[in-house]
């Protein structure tokens, strides 16, 4: 996600018990830097972190970042899924390819993107099924603020319930944006739990980015981050476990006056709804890969 040429105030909230991040700890709000120029989300485990210095790399060539002496610092958090045991080939010797695909991200990067098999998203898998990238975006009735999310799962968690046809964000789904399933008839108790026995420490992830085009000062996008992974609660069975390192971003490039805690409280249960959306999208759009089965195809034999 790349921000205006001016950077964009940022904030970050860690909630699993196994993240892999880059300059969380710069953006919390007690310390200086108050603007990200862009945030990356990366498969690789910690391998693809080193995406970060791709667009780090790209966002300097180009003039943007913090004017420093005679050069440019451009500040990139990053966050990343642990996704390496989902086969594949990893033998990349002393040259991981992150850096690389981090670069090629930064020079394909537009307002149309591709969602399920894509990006971060590509060797992402959930329980029992493929996992994704995916997105959702609303506007705020109320103050005109539009509000997205861009999320990438691979948790240990489920997307879906029991029954393995309806998201658990079923309730914020817009449009049938993934497949309009009705409401279950019974969630029973056993639901709210992962069918995926074999979870290890650092082997899922789900990282997101919530963005506005409101203005927020840094505390505010703390707690927007804080509010929006409420969406990754109510879209994922379990989660925030030992074994995910669920990571939220928040961005906002608005100017002027920030807004009022009421608006904020708003819009953090929009970003909220959104990440749950896109959760469920991300799950929806992400076709069969090898050997992990995709929701569309989730009944063919």
């Amino acid at each position: 996600m790349l921000c205006p040429v001016e950077g964009a105030t940022a904030a970050v909230d860690v909630r699993g018990g196994a993240p892999g991040t880059r300059e969380t700890d710069a953006l919390n709000p007690t310390n200086l830097v108050d603007a990200a120029h862009a945030v990356v989300l990366s498969g690789g485990s910690a391998f693809g972190l080193e995406a970060a210095g791709g667009v780090q790399a790209r966002l300097a060539a180009a003039g943007r970042g913090f004017a420093i002496a005679d050069t440019v610092v451009p500040i990139v958090p990053a966050a990343i899924l642990f996704d390496l045991a989902n086969g594949g080939d990893k033998e990349w010797g002393e040259s991981p390819p992150y850096r690389d695909l981090g670069c090629a991200a930064y020079d394909s990067a537009g307002d149309a993107f591709t969602l399920g098999n894509t990006g971060a998203g590509y060797g992402a898998v959930t329980a029992g099924l493929k996992g994704g990238l995916g997105s959702a975006s609303i506007v705020d009735g109320k103050t005109g603020a539009t509000c997205g999310a861009l999320v990438a799962v691979n948790s240990v968690g489920s997307a879906v319930m029991p029954d393995g046809d309806t998201f658990w964000a079923w309730p914020f789904e817009v449009n049938a944006e993934y497949g309009g399933n009705p409401p279950p008839v019974q969630i029973p108790p056993t639901g709210f739990y992962s069918s995926k026995l074999n979870a290890v420490v650092g082997g899922n992830t789900t990282v997101a980015t919530v963005a506005t085009d409101a203005s927020l000062t840094k505390s505010q996008a703390h707690r927007l981050a804080i509010m929006a992974h409420d969406g990754l609660a109510r879209a994922l069975h379990p989660v925030h476990t030992p074994f995910d390192g669920d990571t939220v971003f928040a961005l906002a490039t608005g100017t002027g006056d920030p807004i009022s805690p009421s608006e904020l409280a708003l819009l953090g249960s929009l970003a909220a709804d959104c990440l749950s959306r896109a959760v469920a999208r991300a799950v929806y759009e992400a076709d069969t890969l090898g050997t992990y089965r995709g929701y569309k195809q989730r009944h063919v034999s």
